[in-house]
Formats: C-alpha cells, sequence, structure tokens
C-alpha cells in the first residue's frame, strides 16, 4: 500500500521541534575519559561552569549543529526533502553556527534568536577509538523553548510533525509540544516522535504514553525505550505491546538491523555495514531520517526501513551526525 494518498497535500515534508544543540567531537582514549570521572557510553548533564571548564580543556575536531531532531531534519533536507526545525538558540558564537549549519543543509530554521539567558546548547562527545561515544551535554537556551517560540503556520503546512522527546522533562517546552501536535491534528498533519532515551522515558513514562495515545502516528524508539516505555522484562515482550497500538513503530536494534510494525503488518530490516564504525553519533537520527523520507514520498514501510538502516549505516562510517557524501547517492548505490 503506497501511503502518499493519506498526506494532504503540503509544501514542507517535515518540520522537527528540538533541541537546538551544537556538537562539539573530540576524538580522544580512555585514559582522558577517566581524567574528566566520565564512564564510557555514558550521557552526563553539565552546568554552564562545567561546560566552560571542560570546554576550555579540550581541542575540538569538529563543532557543527547537532541535536536529535536538528540531525533529522538536516539529514532530511541533504536527502531532498523540504524540511523546517524549530529550535531555540542564543545570539552567541555557537548560536550562529547552529543557525548558519543547520540552514547550510537546505533545512529552514527562522526561530526567534533570544537575546539574553542561557547560552547556546552544546553537547560535547568524546569518541573512543571502538567508536563508542561519551556525551556531557550542557543544554542551556535550547530547553527554554515555550509555546510562543513556534511557527505554527510552518506546522499547518508539513505533511509530518517530527518531536524529539528529550526536551519532555521541561515544562515549557512539554506544552510547546502539546500546542505543536494539536495544531498537526487540526491540519491533517501526522505526528511522529522519537523517545529520544530509555531514562527520559523512565522520568516520564505516563506522560508519554498519554501523548503515544492521543496524537503519535509514526513513534521511532530504540529497544531500550521501547522496553522502558511498556514496562516490559524483554524486548520480545515489548514487541507484543506495541502490536496492540495503532500507530506506526519503528523500533531500531544496531547491528541486529530494526522492525517496522503497523496494523497491516510487521518487517525485519537487516542492518547495512557500508565500512568501518568510526562514530556511533547520529544513528539513530538519520534512520528517521531515511524512514521518514521514504514516507513522504509514498514508499511502502519495508522500503522506508531499509532506506533509514542505509542512512544509519552510513553515517557511522563517519565523524560527527551529518553526512559528508551524499546522502542521495547512498541511496542509489545501496539501494536495490
Amino acid at each position: 500500500m503506497s501511503f502518499s494518498s493519506k498526506l494532504k497535500v503540503k509544501d514542507i515534508d517535515v518540520v522537527g521541534i528540538g533541541n537546538a544543540i551544537v556538537d562539539v567531537l573530540i576524538q580522544t582514549n580512555d585514559d582522558f575519559l577517566e581524567t574528566l570521572s566520565l564512564k564510557k557510553g555514558s550521557m552526563v548533564l553539565l552546568n554552564k561552569e562545567q561546560a566552560e571548564d571542560i570546554c576550555a580543556s579540550i581541542k575540538p575536531d569538529l563543532e557543527s549543529s547537532g541535536g536529535s531532531a536538528a540531525n533529522t531534519l538536516a539529514g532530511l533536507a541533504q536527502l531532498g526533502n523540504k524540511a523546517g526545525f524549530i529550535g531555540r538558540v542564543r545570539n552567541d558564537r555557537l548560536g550562529e553556527l547552529f543557525t548558519n549549519d543547520i540552514r547550510a543543509t537546505g533545512a529552514r530554521f527562522e526561530t526567534q534568536v533570544a537575546t539574553s539567558g542561557s547560552p547556546t546548547a552544546r553537547c560535547l562527545i568524546f569518541v573512543t577509538p571502538d567508536a563508542q561515544r561519551t556525551m556531557c551535554t550542557y543544554l542551556g537556551a535550547s530547553v527554554l523553548l515555550s509555546p510562543e517560540d513556534l511557527d505554527l503556520s510552518l506546522i499547518e503546512r508539513s505533511k509530518i510533525l517530527y518531536l524529539e522527546g528529550y526536551l519532555w522533562d521541561q515544562p515549557a517546552a512539554k506544552q510547546a509540544f502539546i500546542v505543536a501536535a494539536k495544531t498537526a491534528k487540526d491540519n491533517g498533519v501526522k505526528v511522529a516522535l522519537s523517545l529520544s532515551d530509555s531514562f527520559c522515558v523512565n522520568r516520564h513514562r505516563k506522560s508519554f504514553l498519554e501523548l503515544v495515545d492521543n496524537y503519535i502516528d509514526i513513534l521511532f524508539a530504540n529497544e531500550s525505550e521501547i522496553i522502558s516505555l511498556y514496562e516490559a522484562p524483554s524486548f520480545k515482550i515489548a514487541l507484543e505491546k506495541v502490536k496492540d497500538c495503532s500507530q506506526i513503530t519503528a523500533l531500531t536494534r544496531g547491528e541486529k538491523g530494526s522492525i517496522i510494525i503497523s496494523k497491516d503488518g510487521q518487517w525485519e530490516i537487516d542492518s547495512y555495514n557500508l565500512g568501518a564504525a568510526i562514530d556511533t553519533t547520529g544513528a539513530g537520527d538519520l534512520f528517521a531520517s531515511g524512514f521518514l523520507h521514504g514516507y513522504t514520498t509514498g514508499q511502502e514501510l519495508f522500503r522506508c526501513g531499509q532506506i533509514g538502516s542505509i542512512c544509519a549505516g552510513k553515517i557511522v562510517t563517519q565523524l560527527g551526525s551529518r553526512s559528508q557524501d551524499s546522502l542521495k547517492d547512498v541511496l542509489e548505490k545501496n539501494l536495490s
């Protein structure tokens, strides 16, 4: 079945709402992580002073606009989709970097820049030789997003509204999500959600379930996130719970590929090995890019999953979450 007929004619394919963060990538080793008392593979939140202290002690290998939803929207723009992003930055160096960088991908970013308050968010990503990433995040201005920051006309003109679960922690941002989701539903716009992080799900399970049940048409999650959402003892049991839901669910499983579930069936998609894994930053985000690219162009769900897996398989072969190669060319070469 083609899903293009279910989408109203719109001039923007996907608009996303999420944390506007600058990714600061540093290639390092286990010894350096130990000096900072960081557990490899973890994610910790920093306050302003901690972020400034660590930034003063490192030499970045790469700085680029980031944040989960922003990565997904940038990937969609690289794939040729008309994409927009809503997020909050400050009028500082990193805010300017974020704005210029995401616009350079072709995505629309027109949220009013903050002129006071917390500085632009940044995520310090330490990448070790085994491709593991350890993240230290200062959320800064990004989590101060409120309903007043929303461009509702942008949502009304979109085929899909894409929400990033990380923002659910903040009351004003949570209210912005609800306003955006209601606007989407009132205008025939599909709503997609990335659960983002199992710890985030643990903190807000009840309200996440209410959001999924009332508003979400497409749900993205990895194994640990979906297990947490349904408080299941195993992935297999979580999978059975998903089958009882009405939304399309895309579950990523790293090297084990992904599983797509809808009321019409279930599809298992293999992972794509497109080279040695260097950095897993953005793999889930780019899977969502590929999946939504397929969905907005009327592809079957199995093919949407394949496109997502190819994009994820490509991004892990490089440093950073923005493809250095044409994603269009990557798809043409690998999608049979």
